[in-house]
C-alpha cells in the first residue's frame, strides 16, 4: 500500500511526520489496511505486539488496570499511532486497547516494523525525540499540578463528613434538595442558623455531582482580600484560586462578611460566569475570563443581590423545628464518639431524649454534638445516659438572682464546713431521732403529756410548712429518715462488700410519683381514721415506716433513691420547694468551658479548692437544675467544685413556675392530695359547715367521707377548669396540668394556717408537756400560748394572701388576661372562703 497520499497523510496527521519521506515511503510499503468492529479488544494489556497500529477513522481508547502508569490512561483520535515504544524498546503492551467505534486502521507487522527500525535508525532516532518531547510535556503538566495542588492545599475539602440524619419531613426535603442541586451544575445558596453544618451541605453537593472527582475548596469571605486578588488573580501575575479550581467547586463560607469590594465582581461571576483578574495599575486592561468551577455559598442570612443570582436556595432548618429527629442525631453522635474512642455505645434513656427534646438549641447541631460528647465523658463509661447527664445551657437569662455566697463569704465558709450537714446529722440528728421514737414508744400517748408528740406536730409542721418559701428542702439535708439510710447503706456495704444496684430510672420517673401519692394517701387516712395527732405509738410508727424504706432501698440502691423518687415526705417538700425564693445553681459556662471531672455530681478525689465527696446524693447537677425539687440543698456539690460556679442565688419565689418548669401530672395529683388533706384535718368542721349528720365513731362512715373529702376540692377545681374552657373558646388556655400549679400558693397557706392552731396554742406547752412526760408536774412553769383573736388573725391573713398569690402566679403561668381566667380566679377565691369557714370561723 503506497502512494503520495498516504506519505502526505503520515507527515501531516501523525506523530510519524518527523522521519524522512524515505524512511515514510518504506513504511507505507508495508502497511495493510484493517477494519474492525465497535467494542473489540484491540490489543491486550501484558502482551506481546502483535503489530503497529496507525489510526486512520474511529475512536480509540484504552483501559488500563495498572494504576502505576494511571497518566497513560487516554483516548485515541485519527492519526494515533500504537505501540511505537512497545516496538522500539521491546516491550509488552501497556494497557487493553478497545474500539469505541468501527475503526480503520492501517497496521504495519511487528517484524516487518523492527526490520525498518534496522534498516532505518532515524526512526529510533526520532523516537528518542519525540520521548524527549512527551517526557517535557508530562514535567511541565506535573509541575503544573504540584504547584496547583499547593495552592489549593490550604482550602481544600477532602469528604462530606456526614449525610443528613433523621426522618421527619424537614429531613426529607433537605436530602432532596441536595439531590436536585447535585444533578447540574448551577450555582447554590445554602443558608440557615449557626451551627447548621452547612459547609457540609455543600460537600454533598459537589460529591453527589457527575464532577466528584473534582477538588472542591472552601473559602471563608472574612479573610479575602478586599482586592480579590487572591480568588480573581492578577493580570500578568500569580494566578487565583479559579483558575487553579479549573471545573471544581468553589465554596464561599460566610458570604455575609464578604468585603463590601468584591460584592460585584461575585455577583459578576454567578450572573455570568466570568470574572476579571486585578489589575496591577489602573492604566492595565483585564480581560475578563470565563469560570467552569461550580459556585456553592454559605451564609446565615440571605443577601438580595445573591438570591438572584444564584440557581438554587436551599434553607436548612434549625433543630428546633427537627425535634423527631434528636434521638437519630444523638445515636449517631455516640456511635461517632464510642467508635474513635473503642468504648462500649451507651443506652440513652428515654427520659434523657425527652429533655433534649424540650429544649431549643440555639447552637444547633454543633451544640448538640458537644453536649453528647460531654455527656458520655461525665458518664465515665456508664451503660446508659440518662437525663441528669444532658444539661443543655440555660434557657433564660439569670435574671433578678443574687448569689447569697458572694454576699456573705462566712455562709459559704460554714455550708463548706464538716458542720454542714455531716456533724449536726451523725452527730445529733441520727441519736436524737432514735431517743424521740423511743419516747413515742413508752411514754405517755396524748399531746399534752408527750413532749415528742407535741414538738412533732406543734413545731415541726408548722415550723418548716413556714421554711419552704425561705429554704426550700433544706429538711430533706438534715432528714433522720435519710440518716439511717446512709448507716444502713454504709453497714451493709462492709458487712457484705458489693456493688449497689444502680437506679431503674426509667421506672421510676415513670412509677415513682404514683408510688408516694399513694404512700401519702394511706398516711392521710391513718393519721385521720386512727388520730395520729394524739397517739404517740401510732406516730412512732408512722416514723419507722417512713425509716425502714429509707434503709431497705438504701441497701439495694447506690445514693439517696428513696429521697429522690419515693419518699412521701420528701415529694411533699420536692413540690412545696418550688416556691421558695432561693434556688441552689450553678454557671453553666464555667461547668461546660472548665470542668472536666464533673465531681459535683460523680464525686471524687480532692482537686483545688474542690473537696473530696461521693458526689451528690440525688445524681442532680447543679447547672441542670431546672426547679427545686431534685436538691437537698446538702451543699455536696459546693464543696467538690473546684471552679467556684456553684451558687446560692437569692431569687423571686418560684420564677421557674412560669418560665421554665416542666409540669409533672403525678405531682399535681399529689398538688391535689394535699389540698384534700386541709379539709381532711378539719373533718368535723367541714361536716358541720356542710351540715352532715354522719357518726364518724363508725369506721366505714368515717372512711366514706374522708375519701371524699380528699376527691371533692379536686373534682371542684377541674369543673372551674372545664368552665374556663367553655367560656374561654377565643383563645385555647394551658393544659390543666400547668395550670394547677397556680394553687400551689393556696395548698401551702391551707396547711400552714391549720398548723397554726397547733403551733401558737400547744407549742409554747413544750416545758409543762416536757415535764409531765417524765412524770413530773410542771403546771407552775412558764407558758407561751398566743389569744385564739391573734390565732385566728394569722390564721386569715395566711388565707387571704394565699389567695391572692395563687392569682397571681396562675396568672403569671397562663400569660392570659384577667377576665380569661375568671373561673379559674373564682375557683381559688371559693377554696379560700371554704378554708376560711372550717379553719378561721
Amino acid at each position: 500500500m503506497t502512494s503520495p497520499e498516504t506519505v502526505t497523510w503520515l507527515q501531516e496527521r501523525t506523530t510519524l511526520g518527523i522521519l524522512p519521506p524515505e524512511v515514510l515511503n518504506a513504511i507505507a510499503q508495508v502497511i495493510e489496511e484493517q477494519v474492525v468492529p465497535a467494542q473489540v479488544n484491540l490489543v491486550e494489556e501484558g502482551t506481546t505486539p502483535e503489530a503497529l497500529y496507525i489510526l486512520k477513522d474511529g475512536q480509540l481508547e484504552c483501559d488500563n488496570t495498572n494504576h502505576k502508569n494511571s497518566a497513560l490512561v487516554r483516548g485515541f483520535l485519527p492519526g494515533a499511532v500504537i505501540h511505537l515504544q512497545e516496538l522500539v524498546l521491546e516491550e509488552l503492551a501497556t494497557f487493553t486497547i478497545v474500539t469505541v467505534t468501527e475503526c480503520r486502521l492501517w497496521v504495519v507487522a511487528a517484524a516487518k516494523f523492527r526490520e525498518l527500525v534496522n534498516q532505518y535508525p532515524e526512526i529510533a532516532q526520532a523516537f528518542s525525540r519525540q520521548l524527549a518531547q512527551e517526557l517535557a510535556q508530562v514535567t511541565s503538566a506535573l509541575s503544573y499540578e504540584q504547584e496547583r495542588s499547593i495552592a489549593l492545599r490550604p482550602y481544600l475539602v477532602t469528604k462530606a463528613q456526614r449525610g443528613i440524619i433523621g426522618t421527619s419531613r424537614y429531613a426529607v426535603r433537605l436530602r432532596e434538595q441536595i439531590r436536585e442541586a447535585a444533578n447540574d451544575r448551577e450555582s447554590v445558596d445554602i443558608f440557615g442558623e449557626p451551627g447548621l453544618e452547612k459547609d457540609n451541605i455543600a460537600a454533598l453537593i459537589h460529591f453527589g455531582s457527575p464532577k466528584r472527582r473534582e477538588p472542591i475548596i472552601k473559602v471563608n469571605c472574612g479573610i479575602l482580600q478586599t482586592s480579590g486578588a487572591d480568588l480573581f488573580g492578577r493580570v500578568g501575575g500569580k494566578p487565583g484560586l479559579l483558575e487553579w479550581l479549573g471545573e471544581g467547586t468553589l465554596v464561599l463560607n460566610n458570604i455575609q462578611e464578604l468585603p463590601s469590594e468584591l460584592l460585584p465582581a461575585v455577583t459578576q461571576l454567578l450572573k455570568t460566569g466570568t470574572y476579571t483578574p486585578v489589575a496591577r495599575s489602573e492604566e492595565t486592561e483585564a480581560e475578563p475570563r470565563p469560570s467552569k468551577a461550580r459556585i456553592l455559598i454559605v451564609s446565615e442570612k440571605t443577601l438580595p443581590t445573591i438570591d438572584r443570582s444564584v440557581g438554587h436556595i436551599i434553607k436548612v432548618p434549625p433543630l428546633r423545628v427537627r425535634k423527631a429527629d434528636i434521638q437519630a442525631q444523638v445515636e449517631y453522635y455516640v456511635s461517632l464518639y464510642v467508635r474513635a474512642r473503642g468504648v462500649a455505645k451507651p443506652h440513652i434513656t428515654p427520659e434523657a431524649v425527652r429533655r433534649l427534646q424540650s429544649y431549643d438549641f440555639p447552637g444547633n447541631l454543633k451544640e448538640l454534638k458537644n453536649l453528647v460528647e460531654r455527656a458520655i465523658v461525665q458518664a465515665e463509661n456508664a451503660s446508659e445516659l440518662t437525663e441528669e447527664i444532658f444539661w443543655p445551657a440555660e434557657t433564660k437569662k439569670k435574671r433578678f438572682r443574687v448569689n447569697l455566697l458572694n454576699v456573705y463569704p462566712d455562709l459559704r465558709k460554714f455550708l463548706r464546713s464538716s458542720w454542714w450537714p455531716d456533724r449536726i446529722n451523725y452527730g445529733f440528728t441520727a441519736t436524737a431521732f432514735a431517743i424521740l421514737v423511743a419516747v413515742l414508744f413508752i411514754g405517755p400517748q396524748t399531746r399534752d403529756r408527750n413532749f415528742v408528740l407535741n414538738l412533732f406536730w406543734a413545731w415541726w409542721w408548722p415550723f418548716f410548712l413556714f421554711l419552704f418559701p425561705f429554704l426550700g428542702r433544706i429538711w430533706c439535708s438534715i432528714c433522720p429518715f435519710m440518716i439511717y439510710g446512709e448507716i444502713t447503706q454504709k453497714l451493709s456495704l462492709w458487712l457484705w462488700p458489693r456493688k449497689l444496684k444502680r437506679w431503674p430510672r426509667e421506672e421510676a420517673e415513670k412509677w415513682g410519683g404514683w408510688f408516694l401519692f399513694g404512700l401519702f394517701t394511706l398516711i392521710f387516712l391513718w393519721e385521720e381514721l386512727w388520730h395520729l395527732e394524739n397517739t404517740a405509738y401510732l406516730s412512732a410508727c408512722l416514723l419507722l415506716l417512713i425509716t425502714a424504706g429509707a434503709m431497705i432501698f438504701s441497701a439495694i440502691f447506690e445514693r439517696r433513691f428513696w429521697c429522690r423518687y419515693l419518699c412521701p415526705i420528701g415529694g411533699m417538700n420536692g413540690l412545696f420547694a418550688k416556691l421558695s425564693m432561693t434556688e441552689l445553681r450553678a454557671q453553666q459556662g464555667i461547668c461546660s468551658a472548665s470542668c472536666t471531672t464533673y465531681q459535683c455530681y460523680k464525686g471524687g478525689p480532692q482537686k483545688g479548692e474542690g473537696m473530696e465527696t461521693n458526689g451528690c446524693p440525688l445524681y442532680s447537677h447543679p447547672a441542670q437544675l431546672e426547679d427545686n425539687r431534685d436538691c437537698v440543698l446538702c451543699m455536696t456539690c459546693l464543696k467538690a467544685c473546684p471552679h467556684r460556679s456553684v451558687e446560692f442565688n437569692l431569687r423571686p419565689p418560684g420564677i421557674e413556675l412560669w418560665t421554665s418548669h416542666a409540669p409533672r401530672t403525678y405531682e399535681v395529683a399529689l398538688l391535689f392530695l394535699l389540698l384534700g388533706g386541709v379539709y381532711l384535718h378539719r373533718l368535723p368542721e367541714f361536716q358541720s359547715w356542710l351540715g352532715l349528720q354522719l357518726d364518724l365513731t363508725v369506721f366505714w362512715q368515717h372512711l366514706g367521707l374522708s375519701l371524699l373529702v380528699l376527691i371533692v376540692p379536686v373534682a371542684f377545681v377541674f369543673a372551674a377548669y372545664g368552665l374556663l374552657k367553655l367560656f374561654n373558646f377565643n383563645r385555647k388556655p394551658k393544659s390543666f396540668v400547668e395550670l394547677a400549679y397556680g394553687y400551689l400558693p393556696l395548698v401551702l397557706g391551707g396547711n400552714l394556717a391549720h398548723y397554726l392552731r397547733l403551733g401558737l396554742s400547744e407549742g409554747g406547752r413544750i416545758l409543762p408537756v416536757s415535764f409531765a412526760t417524765l412524770g413530773l408536774n410542771g403546771e407552775q412553769l412558764p407558758m407561751l400560748v398566743a389569744h385564739p383573736a391573734v390565732i385566728s388573725f394569722l390564721q386569715g391573713t395566711t388565707l387571704i394572701f394565699s389567695v391572692l398569690l395563687t392569682i397571681l402566679l396562675t396568672q403569671k403561668i397562663a400569660k392570659q388576661s384577667l377576665s380569661a381566667l375568671f373561673c379559674q380566679h373564682l375557683a381559688a377565691i371559693a377554696l379560700g372562703v371554704s378554708m376560711w369557714a372550717i379553719i378561721v370561723l
